[in-house]
């Protein structure tokens, strides 16, 4: 069943009314062509859920399109229950070429919360402010349709692209307590199991993915100093694009029960 995010001003929850507004006008009548009678899923957008209430799923009927708006009866009301207990923050090295919108694209389908763009020494992409601006905007609309394909209760936000040091303060001011960073000299896997096994439900998580060229040591140890713990990703050489994926997997094993 399709999904689409909507604003909570868009359900009328007396008269058991769902109304579909903007862009997804379009895809659902000109791209998808559905047609009245067919059912969709919505939930409202994450911003006006907090994290005590979490969003609610709609699952409504199409009754009539409209000009500029799709009308909707509201059939069932409903929790989400597709986000992980826990926020999983991904700090992601600038990779090359697109490899950032598969990596944005596959890590909000596992459940990411959030995916933070990181300038490291050994990035090859450079980007001034106005690069980055479109990049951020272009990478938020491919994570919004991520969310939408997977059924997730809320859009992961894409911030800003930061410096090292920037996204280590980041990931103290967001209180994470739970640190990861794969580097190819950590310990065995018997140590990076245990760290994966310790996560618990409402503990967030950061993971720190070098670029193509790696992590420098400088960064690795500036990590280490504001309590990130290396780990190891097993005896193979992965790609930064499978990197970040392959944690996020292995937490959400860990977390979903």
């Amino acid at each position: 069943m399709y999904h689409f995010f909507i604003e909570p001003s868009q359900v009328d929850a007396v008269n058991k009314t769902i109304s579909i507004l903007g862009d997804d006008v379009n895809h659902i009548r000109n791209v998808l062509r559905m047609k009245e009678g067919e059912e969709i899923t919505v939930t409202a957008s994450p911003e006006a859920a907090s994290e005590d209430e979490p969003a609610k799923q709609y699952r409504c009927r199409i009754r009539e399109f409209g000009e500029a708006e799709i009308f909707c009866d509201l059939c069932a009301e409903e929790d989400s229950g597709a986000e992980l207990p826990s926020k999983i923050y991904l700090f992601q090295g600038l990779p090359k070429g697109d490899k950032m919108e598969t990596i944005i694209q596959k890590t909000v389908e596992l459940g990411v919360y959030e995916v933070v763009p990181v300038a490291m020494n050994r990035c090859v992409v450079k980007l001034d402010a106005k690069k980055a601006g479109s990049k951020v905007t272009r990478w938020q609309a491919i994570a919004e349709a991520a969310a939408k394909q997977s059924g997730r209760g809320r859009i992961p936000n894409i911030a800003p692209v930061c410096s090292f040091k920037e996204a280590l303060a980041y990931a103290d001011q967001e209180g994470i307590s739970l640190k990861l960073i794969p580097y190819e000299l950590a310990e065995g896997m018997e140590a990076t199991k245990k760290l994966i096994e310790s996560v618990k439900p409402g503990e967030a998580v950061g993971i720190i993915i070098g670029p193509e060229g790696g992590l420098e040591q400088a960064e690795v140890e500036q990590a280490k100093a504001t309590g990130f713990s290396p780990i190891t990703l097993g005896k193979r050489i992965l790609r930064t694009e499978t990197a970040g994926m392959t944690v996020v997997s292995w937490l959400m094993y860990q977390l979903e029960r």
